[in-house]
């Protein structure tokens, strides 16, 4: 199939709720072969996520509760691109925040989709080495607890569930063969 005959047309859009950080519409599009359907989208900016690796190839990762799962997660540090902002300041600002580091070092790892049947959120990945200490006061509304592990524990603690994050996940695999074999 070609992308035309893929590709659904939008005829329509309402806007249902607007937030701090999400908006959710409705949109009714024109499927190819000529029905309609309708399609929930939730709006969220460009958001980054940073693997941050300090001098003795630990991991620097956040654990924080997350309400729509009901437990707390063990994540790489992320956040939103704010307005007016390129990703590597927004790595560097969510790194201040959330573990209180900056990088003297970023490398683009990729940027991906994070729910593209849903949501229009764009994830920006980032290593960060030559980790300084350097706080920014975080969010009012963030409760993090900063967890510094070997960065092959990590690994090793998706591979049991322990660690079950999508871009945590993704983002320690796509830095693993930049960083040194320890």
């Amino acid at each position: 199939m070609t992308d035309d005959q893929l590709t659904e047309t939008t005829l329509g859009s309402e806007r249902i709720y607007e937030g701090r950080i999400i908006n959710v519409r409705v949109d009714t599009v024109q499927m190819p072969n000529g029905n309609s359907a309708t399609r929930e989208v939730v709006e969220h900016s460009h958001a980054v996520c940073i693997v941050p690796v300090d001098e003795d190839g630990n991991v620097l990762l956040v654990r924080q509760f997350r309400t729509p799962i009901g437990s707390p997660l063990l994540e790489v540090p992320a956040g939103g691109v704010e307005d007016g902002e390129v990703s590597e300041e927004a790595v560097l600002r969510e790194l201040q925040e959330e573990i209180g580091y900056t990088a003297d070092k970023l490398v683009h790892l990729s940027s991906f989709w994070v729910a593209p049947g849903w949501a229009t959120e764009f994830m920006h990945a980032y290593l960060a080495t030559g980790l300084r200490v350097s706080r920014l006061d975080g969010d009012e509304d963030e409760n993090i607890q900063v967890v510094r592990l070997p960065f092959d524990e990590a690994v090793a603690m998706f591979k049991t569930g322990e660690i079950c994050d999508g871009k945590t996940i993704s983002s320690l695999l796509m830095a693993q063969p930049l960083l040194p074999k320890r």
